[in-house]
């Protein structure tokens, strides 16, 4: 994979020099195994430019360094971006201007707990050791949601650590955390080791959540299930999804964009061989990016143009 973690070209975001970047995620998650293959997509195919990814917190944090020039593409939960364009919470003094190339993937929210932890339900999290992902991390941004429509305050009803998936999954293994909130495509490196490791950890279901989830952010939030098959479990683990969207500043010139979404369609068999999610993606609903417009080259490639 071209996908350099920690490198970035002289200057970052500099489109006349040929780079483009991608920002993406924990190393162990998808977001950086989705932007690698992306990013090879991209350097193969695309004349003229190398796409290198970097690794980062995830969601929020994408979005800022994307306000910063500091990366070209961003991958990002759809709740996130809304906030971003909206001028809300992280974002309250500085409104994003993104435009979406498509909607990628749906995350699956994980809550996995110890098994000696006696956590039977989210309520159970009260008074424990419990991850939320790193800061600024689309994970944080919803396991807080999650934890408020469980009736529990993030700062005061739980101990609550931000830890990135490779450090949390240790922390479960050990046993200096009780819980951690994930959420990604299916399956996630990080959670595939955690279970292969041979620690005793459980997944519980967060469907229950939905209904007020609903109430304090409409039309945001949809019903997923985690399958079995994805981490060889007991059953399907009903949980709350939300899509993933790849993202560039509004400034971005429409032929780059209209050329990079016709990349994400012409080359899905490369892409799925880097992860399956990019499977997932139906070109149908790829451009039904919600609150985040379209960039117009973007739009014209729908369009059939």
């Amino acid at each position: 994979m071209l996908a350099l973690a920690g490198c970035a070209p002289e200057p970052p975001g500099d489109l006349r020099a040929g780079h483009l970047v991608v920002g993406t995620g924990n190393t162990t998650g998808v977001f950086y195994q989705v932007g690698g293959a992306y990013a090879d997509v991209i350097t193969a195919h695309l004349s003229g430019f190398e796409a290198i990814v970097a690794p980062t917190a995830g969601s929020a944090d994408n979005l800022l360094r994307l306000g910063q020039g500091d990366v070209d593409i961003a991958l990002t939960f759809a709740d996130v971006a809304a906030d971003a364009v909206r001028g809300r919470g992280t974002f309250a003094e500085s409104p994003r201007q993104l435009r979406a190339l498509a909607v990628v993937y749906q995350n699956y929210t994980h809550l996995v707990v110890r098994a000696d932890a006696r956590i039977k339900s989210p309520a159970d999290l009260r008074g424990k050791r419990v991850s939320t992902g790193t800061v600024n991390s689309g994970t944080e941004f919803l396991a807080l949601r999650l934890l408020r429509a469980a009736g529990l305050d993030p700062d005061r009803d739980i101990r609550r650590v931000s830890l990135s998936l490779s450090a949390t999954t240790r922390g479960l293994e050990d046993g200096t955390i009780d819980a951690t909130f994930w959420s990604g495509g299916l399956p996630t490196v990080g959670i595939t080791e955690l279970v292969g490791s041979g620690a005793r950890v459980s997944f519980l279901p967060l469907d229950g959540l939905l209904p007020e989830l609903d109430r304090l952010f409409p039309a945001t939030y949809a019903a997923g299930s985690i399958p079995a098959s994805a981490y060889g479990l007991p059953g399907d683990i009903p949980t709350v999804s939300v899509g993933n969207l790849v993202v560039v500043d509004a400034a971005m010139p429409e032929s780059l964009a209209h050329d990079l979404t016709a990349l994400i369609f012409e080359h899905r068999e490369e892409l799925v061989a880097g992860h399956p999610e990019w499977g997932s993606m139906l070109r149908d609903n790829a451009g039904r990016t919600g609150v985040v417009p379209l960039h117009p080259g973007a739009q014209r490639f729908y369009q059939g143009g």
